[in-house]
């Protein structure tokens, strides 16, 4: 972190925070996919240890700058889209770290430090009743987050302003195309193949985008999901909108780092049904419910595995290879769930051989 001015962070800690620091020093942190840096700022106040978490924004990448041409929100703001939704967020009483201080020049945010244990990391070996512990407190609060979407439509939150309509679901569709299919085949997309298979994802894409939407966090898996003083806290909302319910669901039960016994997730999607019942959008049966589930497991495990091919062939880190073939491993197993899909199934199975059998 040499090129931060260290002079100015401290007068920052001192004069906007409040601190009176005697000393500090700064660890960069290994980021998530974005082109945010995060550093841990530890520092010593009348002689006793603290820390937060700096976060430095970064100019959109391409991939982001591609996607907000559909993604746009129809509501103005001038706050940056993450703090508009943390504050949000916390207001709805959402575990969310609390923003100390945001330098808008520097494009640094301050924020409080939840630790490093994220639910990948503590659930990682445990036996079934601990994991199912964890993962039903993450229901809880996305329950709370859903339940507050459905109530609230807030006309000064950038996320109700932009939601997951046919154009977005069908970039996304075309992400892997672009990215995945050629990594994983060793070959590109055939353009009759092209033609067939964005017709079966259009389909797909059309009955997922009627569905009645609520706040959709995006991302909400397991290396989002801290746990900090016994609690579930959550991070990386800042891409949040109005999506199917189902949404966050897929990304939680069908998360490419933490693969959750089938048996489980299944007892899961039952806790967050009873959980949220109440709402017409979730009075579907329970087979209709688990169909509109896997559906959007299929749109969602896509998506990643061709984001994943793209941040190692655009940004240049392989760091997320190892999860596309588990990622695809789910899209295999739900095509050949339904026998509707199975035209989908026909068509790209030939161009995902390669990666499964890595």
């Amino acid at each position: 972190m040499s090129m931060f001015n260290h002079g100015k962070i401290k007068t920052i800690l001192s004069k906007e925070m409040g601190l009176a620091v005697q000393s500090f020093e700064t660890e960069r942190l290994q980021g998530d996919a974005s082109n945010r840096t995060y550093y841990r700022i530890r520092f010593r106040e009348n002689g006793h240890p603290g820390s937060l978490i700096l976060m430095q924004l970064a100019e959109p990448e391409a991939f982001k700058k591609s996607e907000e041409k559909v993604t746009r929100s129809a509501i103005p703001v001038r706050e940056l889209p993450y703090v508009n939704i943390l504050n949000h967020l916390a207001r709805w009483g959402v575990s969310v770290p609390k923003l100390y201080f945001y330098d808008r020049a520097a494009g640094w945010l301050f924020l409080e430090d939840l630790g490093d244990l994220t639910v990948e990391t503590e659930v990682k070996g445990k036996k079934r009743s601990v994991i199912q512990r964890y993962y039903e407190q993450a229901i809880d609060e996305l329950v709370k987050i859903q339940r507050q979407g459905i109530r609230s439509r807030n006309k000064t939150c950038v996320a109700f302003g932009r939601a997951f309509d046919v154009p977005l679901l069908m970039w996304e569709f075309d992400h892997f195309l672009e990215y995945g299919i050629p990594y994983c085949a060793g070959q590109a997309l055939a353009s009759q193949d092209r033609r067939k298979i964005s017709t079966e994802f259009l389909k797909i894409a059309t009955e997922l985008a009627d569905l009645p939407r609520t706040f959709t966090h995006r991302d909400y898996h397991s290396r989002n999901l801290m746990i900090h003083r016994t609690r579930i806290w959550i991070l990386d909302f800042q891409d949040a909108l109005m999506g199917p319910h189902v949404y966050d669901l897929a990304s939680l039960l069908r998360d490419s780092y933490t693969i959750l016994d089938e048996s489980l997730a299944d007892e899961l999607i039952t806790y967050y049904r009873d959980c949220m019942k109440g709402p017409k959008s979730l009075r579907q049966s329970p087979a209709a419910f688990r169909r509109l589930f896997d559906l959007m497991s299929v749109q969602r495990n896509l998506k990643a595995a061709g984001r994943f091919v793209y941040i190692h062939q655009v940004k240049h880190n392989p760091r997320f290879l190892p999860y596309i073939s588990q990622t695809l491993g789910y899209v295999k197993r739900n095509l050949e769930k339904y026998p509707e899909l199975s035209h989908l199934r026909q068509w790209l199975e030939p161009y995902m051989e390669e990666v499964n059998a890595r």
